[in-house]
């Protein structure tokens, strides 16, 4: 950057612009959600056949323009802010030296040179001539320099160097600001059509690598959120920053918003959004690049005692068994991000609220957190917790668990508001055996799902703000006992399902309280999970003292309380459950049961 250019560069100018593109990706934002959440919702009120379902297609586009353009805008606001910071201390510099020279009635160049008049003891009736000093920014020669103007007779070229130096400096620190944000905003540049493909999110997530990389000294003006913190200390940080810093923030770190317990749903739903593009996008090329090396899938059976070729017979390659199990693999997570979009655009579908994304993660298991409707303002929020080979490709079905609860409990709740979140928070123990027979799962995670707990909680502004029911079905429900044990569980209610146990031997036992534990389990021929339980040690000591609990090998059901059991002391619940996996079919009284608990209609709970 030369003189001329830093002189009339105006910082604010590049906040304005920031400041421009916020509003632009504010507006695609809203309209997007418009989209979504209004449009598409009044039309499937209204309209159907193949011109609707051409129109959904449409909308779905646009709405992918919209979000694309939403998060684009946002990065290029955060990088001219960035910018502007980076530049501002050179043009503070300039201004202060040109003021200097001009005080002193000195010039400068177009080069940023200074030029200086004559000044000094006469020589011969006549002062030392003028002249002009040319700025260094290298230390070495800047001492020599100095020394220059130690033993020149003109003292005005010793004030006119130092003026140079500090142009100089001020030009090369805006020089390296413009180097390293000009080809950082080149980038920042759509296709020139109006399809937002893989691809398109692919290079999303190039960008707010680069712009996160430039703006780190930007960034790290604002105070990133606390280490670990608790839901309370998030929210605190959350709090504490202008809505320009919270926007920043979450263009750059979408992920670590996304992930924060305590913050605002819709905060930690844009963000995840965002985080599932990026990760569709990675999911999408992986399959791609597997399709592009498929390896030979039959070869020539051989007769193992002639060693001669079977004629007509043809068995599949190793390496294309190999191949199908690693497409099948990286398939099912592009599917299984599929039902979440799928869910996150079905607004007004069967009457279904907004889906708010408050979690979501494709390494290893995988995480998947879905709300219906918005925890932040529910007057009733139910938490589902699943059980035994829980992962992120299992979305879909508990997705559509809690959007059957939440029409369920919505039809009871007369006018109040429900959400029901499907929580796939944890690593699940993956095998019935041994894992699943293990406490160590259930212990592990017990803080995450209480945090997760306290961060709703603390969301919707404290305890009392919402009546909150926890759901843990299978292992799920291990869990919840675990939770319980651990610490406070953020909850009023627990309800269970085909629970092998809950680590502890009366519903008294928990957080809750007796009165509000419920039990659901199918008769044993259909559900063999709280038998099993049992075997696996994972109830509770009943009768017995605890020391001879400690003592009894393993298998042993002497003294064993799970909450199907009537000892246990929960409410026993009426289920029409036909298998363990069966609880929350459509129409059913397991379902209904699950809803008057969920919405606080106790005294028409069905009695098992």
């Amino acid at each position: 950057m030369d003189y001329a250019a830093l002189k009339a560069l105006k910082p604010d100018d590049f906040e304005d612009a920031a400041r421009g593109y916020r509003a632009a990706s504010d507006m695609a934002g809203h309209a997007k959600g418009d989209v979504e959440d209004r449009i598409r919702a009044g039309m499937r009120k209204s309209l159907s056949g193949e011109a609707a379902d051409a129109a959904h297609g449409q909308l779905h586009e646009l709405a992918e323009d919209l979000h694309y353009m939403q998060v684009e805008c946002g990065l290029v606001s955060t990088a001219l802010n960035a910018f502007a910071a980076d530049v501002r201390p050179a043009k503070k510099k300039l201004d202060a030296a040109i003021a200097d020279a001009e005080a002193k009635n000195f010039s400068i160049g177009a080069d940023g040179s200074v030029s200086y008049p004559a000044a000094g003891d006469e020589v011969d009736g006549k002062p030392p001539k003028g002249g002009s000093a040319n700025g260094v920014t290298d230390e070495t020669a800047r001492a020599v320099s100095r020394q220059a103007a130690n033993f020149a007779p003109n003292p005005n070229f010793a004030l006119a160097q130092q003026c140079a130096n500090r142009i100089a400096e001020a030009l090369k620190e805006a020089t390296e600001a413009d180097d390293k944000w000009a080809p950082t905003l080149r980038k920042l540049r759509a296709d020139d059509d109006l399809a937002v493909t893989d691809k398109d999110w692919a290079d999303v997530r190039q960008d707010a690598r680069g712009v996160r990389e430039g703006a780190k000294d930007y960034l790290g003006r604002i105070k990133g959120p606390p280490k670990n913190g608790a839901p309370k200390d998030n929210a605190a940080w959350w709090n504490g920053l202008s809505q320009q810093e919270r926007d920043d923030y979450l263009a750059v770190y979408p992920k670590a918003v996304g992930a924060l317990d305590g913050i605002p749903s819709a905060a930690r739903d844009e963000a995840n959004r965002t985080v599932l593009a990026e990760a569709h996008a990675d999911a999408a090329q992986k399959l791609h690049d597997i399709d592009a090396r498929e390896p030979k899938k039959y070869e020539q059976r051989i007769n193992n005692i002639t060693g001669l070729p079977i004629q007509g017979s043809q068995v599949e390659t190793y390496a294309w068994k190999k191949w199908k199990e690693e497409r099948d693999k990286a398939n099912g997570l592009l599917g299984s991000m599929d039902a979440i979009q799928s869910r996150l655009e079905a607004t007004g579908e069967d009457n279904l609220p907004r889906a708010y994304l408050l979690g979501f993660e494709d390494k290893g298991l995988g995480r998947s957190i879905v709300a219906n409707g918005n925890p932040d303002t529910a007057d009733h929020t139910a938490v589902f917790v699943p059980g035994t080979t829980s992962n992120l490709g299992k979305s879909e079905g508990y997705i559509e668990h809690m959007a059957d609860l939440w029409k369920e409990s919505n039809s009871l709740a007369k006018g109040q508001r429900v959400s029901t979140i499907s929580w796939i928070g944890y690593d699940a123990p993956q095998s019935i055996v041994p894992e699943a027979m293990s406490r160590s799962y259930a212990e592990k995670a017990a803080p995450t799902l209480n945090k997760f707990l306290e961060g709703v909680e603390t969301a919707q502004g404290g305890a009392d703000k919402s009546h909150t029911t926890v759901i843990g079905h299978s292992y799920g429900s291990t869990l919840v006992g675990a939770s319980s044990i651990q610490g406070r569980l953020p909850a009023d209610d627990i309800v269970v399902a085909g629970s092998p146990g809950m680590l502890v031997g009366y519903a008294k036992d928990l957080d809750v309280g007796e009165d509000h534990v419920w039990s659901e389990a199918a008769t044993w021929t259909k559900d063999q999970v709280p038998a099993g339980g049992k075997l696996a040690g994972l109830g509770g000591p009943a009768h017995d003292p605890e020391w001879l609990y400690d003592l009894l090998p393993f298998g042993s059901v002497a003294n064993q309380n799970v909450p199907s059991d009537e000892d246990f002391g929960a409410h026993i619940m009426e289920t029409d459950a036909e298998s363990h996996g069966d609880y929350w079919r459509k129409n059913s009284v397991s379902l209904e049961n699950q809803a008057f608990v969920v919405t606080g209609n106790y005294d028409r709970v069905k009695n098992g």
